[in-house]
């Protein structure tokens, strides 16, 4: 990982070492701006032979995929480098994993289906949230479900990140806010996982839940996200506050990318796909919400304490449960994240869908730091829709 302002000059020195032919994977906004202008013409500078495919379309739908894979198969790619938000960062992983092996998609989904290494992922972020040049997973969408799909594997994690908040000063507010507050649940999430009773004669899941390794990243990127976030949002050029925000994001991607996420992600999932919201405006308003239930159990208010602490730069002995949902509940106000999920569309006659589709996500629900039941789940679901934390502020 290469991190700061000017990180960008590292690319074509990263790149090459993998090879020479280079399929770039590009966020379509990039087109014929400064930042692609500046990639392209270093990399070719350097020697390297490289084709633009920026044909990303949102939410992924796998057919697109298939057909990036046979342009890099034909152009014979020996990297990907992939440029732009979660999208893209997301695209060039699954492009190289079909550039490898064969089709259908659908047979690598879930987890630890990758056979081996795929084509080398060179991972260049423009926005701050999602952590997907750290971390072993893509999701797509596939007509045949419901929901978003994932594609989970050690085999996917990026050779290499390259973070330059240059490239994140032109992000819109709303980008800002939506991917800022998904870093924020990252966090949150991987820091009150629950530790999974692992067997380890067997191969080993790719999320193995709360481990003593990921405690201090997920706390150190609750204090670049804490004070920073909202700042970023507000003052767009403050590039003290970029560089932090990009920071918190990188560490939450490391955190959950072994930890893995629970509660918010597995309720945003059917509610993304009912309202068509933005993946981070849906985890970042269950947020609060998800912690209030879960600070029943006496065990993990103690760690959303801990986090709190974090989040606030306070003592530890200052911090607690309450206080730590009041302050993101805040920080969701602030930047504009809503605060009901009857201002994002749905209704309450939903929510008992919502609960079960969420149930599904075995995955994300085994590592939750409590027993998610159904009724559990539509508490959450009942008490956001009706903005039962609306008027909560921090004491």
């Amino acid at each position: 990982m290469h991190f700061g302002f000017g990180a960008r000059a590292q690319v074509p020195e990263v790149v090459r070492v993998h090879g020479r032919r280079v399929l770039a994977v590009v966020d379509p906004f990039l087109v014929h701006t400064r930042i692609l202008d500046y990639l392209l013409g270093a990399l070719r500078a350097a020697g390297l032979e490289v084709r633009v495919h920026s044909d990303i379309t949102p939410e992924l739908p796998v057919g697109t995929l298939d057909d990036a894979a046979a342009l890099s198969r034909e152009f014979g790619a020996e990297v990907v480098l992939a440029i732009g938000g979660g999208s893209a960062l997301d695209a060039a992983k699954l492009i190289a994993l079909r550039s490898a092996y064969d089709g259908p998609l659908s047979r690598y989904y879930g987890e630890n289906l990758v056979p081996g290494p795929v084509v080398p992922v060179v991972a260049v972020p423009t926005t701050a949230g999602t952590g997907s040049e750290v971390t072993p997973v893509a999701v797509v969408s596939d007509p045949a479900r419901a929901m978003k799909v994932g594609i989970s594997s050690p085999f996917l994690v990026p050779v290499a990140a390259i973070v330059d908040p240059e490239f994140t000063l032109g992000a819109p507010a709303n980008v800002t806010a939506f991917s800022g507050i998904d870093a924020l649940v990252h966090a949150v999430e991987s820091f009150t996982a629950a530790p999974l009773d692992l067997d380890w004669s067997a191969p080993l899941p790719v999320f193995i839940g709360r481990n003593i390794l990921i405690d201090a990243i997920a706390s150190q990127a609750a204090r670049h996200l804490g004070p920073w976030l909202p700042r970023a949002v507000e003052e767009p050029n403050d590039r003290r506050a970029r560089a932090e925000v990009a920071m918190g994001a990188l560490l939450g991607g490391m955190a959950f990318g072994s930890t893995g996420t629970h509660l918010c992600h597995a309720l945003q999932y059917p509610i993304g796909a009912l309202t068509k919201t933005p993946h981070g405006l849906g985890t970042g308003l269950m947020l609060p919400y998800a912690l209030d239930a879960l600070r029943r159990d006496a065990g993990v208010a103690e760690r959303i304490a801990t986090f709190g602490a974090a989040l606030e730069g306070i003592p530890a002995d200052e911090a607690s449960a309450e206080r730590t949902i009041a302050g993101i509940a805040a920080i969701n106000r602030r930047i504009g994240v809503p605060g009901t999920l009857a201002e994002i569309g749905l209704e309450r006659d939903q929510l008992p869908q919502i609960a079960d589709l969420a149930l599904a996500s075995t995955r994300l629900i085994a590592i939750a730091p409590v027993e998610p039941s159904r009724e559990l789940l539509l508490d959450i679901l009942e008490r956001a829709h009706e903005g039962a934390l609306m008027d909560r502020s921090l004491a």
